[in-house]
């Protein structure tokens, strides 16, 4: 196998082996915790502009299964410890290696993840390039910044999805990059879902007249997106609402709140979430590099915290009618303990759970 390089922005290399396409890759390096899901991890739009790595040293091992997608993939590069050629899933159609070269993202493997991992853990996350000879100047490295990231995975134009079975209410999904499993946890309860790109109005999604709003995760810095977040305060308190990653922290900036980029951030299947009024803590899948702050939020208070950084991980408006979380209700894969707030959605556009 042809050599490879790791090379990050404080000029920390690691050397391993190419695979997928053979190109380099500049991007922000970030590292999941998953043990399985790596063709969601592939998929979901969040990752964009990033360089994943897994810390589960095996990845490839059930092969492709196009039906399990999120989304389009947009990773910019991807590091494993030890890829599977030979997979053994009844529903494998092709190999991991067919599937990044076809996508034309780059690869590498033989990587000691777990000492990446660390050092990232302790520097803070960083950028890095993937590359064949190790630069002479990492000036390039240090300056790359996603920009564009929402307005870059965003729905082209609108789209509905009907619902399974009888139609009991219209959700508008504000597209920010959404995953499709959110669709499909709506349409399993009955709702037709309008899916919209994050370029619509608060006027055009009101016209629509739903009878809830869905916000969806989403890639990048919730700051830097200004339109949405003028439109989502135009919608507050106009129909029940819903958000989700992205979505939690964009109506939390409409409601008067901050954000802050997080030392390495939450990646991963196993994130432990705790109720702020409750006894309960959830193991919740999560994919995010920002935290929303609620200082500043007249409206609303939080409701569930991060059990390891006691991070924001969820907001109530009970006079609005909203709520967020940040972490993934809808988690394919991953674990599915926070399902019911799909639930209390419906609930609160005035139905009952049937799913």
């Amino acid at each position: 196998m042809k050599k490879g390089y790791l090379v990050l922005s404080d000029g920390t290399v690691y050397e391993g082996f190419r695979f997928g396409a053979d190109t380099d890759a500049l991007g922000e390096l970030v590292f999941t915790t998953g043990m399985g899901g790596y063709l969601e991890t592939l998929t979901d739009p969040s990752f964009y502009g990033q360089i994943v790595m897994h810390t589960f040293p095996l990845i490839g091992n059930y092969g492709v299964i196009e039906e399990d997608f999120e989304g389009e993939c947009v990773v910019k590069g991807y590091v494993v410890r030890e890829k599977c050629d030979y997979p053994s899933n009844f529903r494998c159609e092709y190999e991991l290696e067919k599937f990044l070269k076809d996508r034309g993202v780059p690869g590498l493997c033989g990587i000691d993840t777990r000492a990446v991992t660390k050092h990232i853990r302790e520097a803070g996350v960083m950028n890095a390039v993937i590359c064949d000879e190790i630069p002479a100047d990492l000036t390039f490295v240090k300056e790359y910044v996603i920009k564009n990231a929402v307005q870059s995975v965003t729905s082209k134009a609108r789209a509905v999805y009907p619902a399974n079975g009888e139609k009991k209410f219209s959700v508008t999904l504000i597209d920010y990059g959404s995953k499709h499993n959110i669709i499909r946890e709506l349409q399993k309860r009955g709702c037709e879902v309008t899916v919209v790109p994050c370029t619509t109005t608060a006027e055009e999604i009101l016209a629509d007249n739903p009878d809830g709003i869905m916000l969806s995760n989403g890639p990048g810095d919730p700051a830097e997106n200004p339109f949405e977040i003028e439109q989502l305060r135009k919608l507050l308190g106009k129909r029940p609402m819903f958000g989700i990653c992205l979505g939690h922290q964009i109506l939390g900036l409409a409601a008067g709140g901050g954000s802050v980029k997080m030392k390495f951030g939450h990646r991963g299947e196993n994130q432990p979430v705790k109720e702020v009024n409750g006894t309960k803590t959830y193991i919740t899948c999560q994919n995010h590099g920002y935290a929303f702050v609620a200082d500043g939020v007249s409206c609303g208070h939080v409701s569930f915290i991060n059990a390891n950084d006691g991070t924001c991980e969820g907001m109530e408006y009970p006079e609005h009618r909203a709520f967020t979380v940040q972490f993934h209700p809808e988690a394919c894969a991953g674990p599915k303990d926070t399902e019911f707030l799909f639930d209390r959605f419906i609930e609160n556009m005035g139905g009952k759970n049937n799913a």
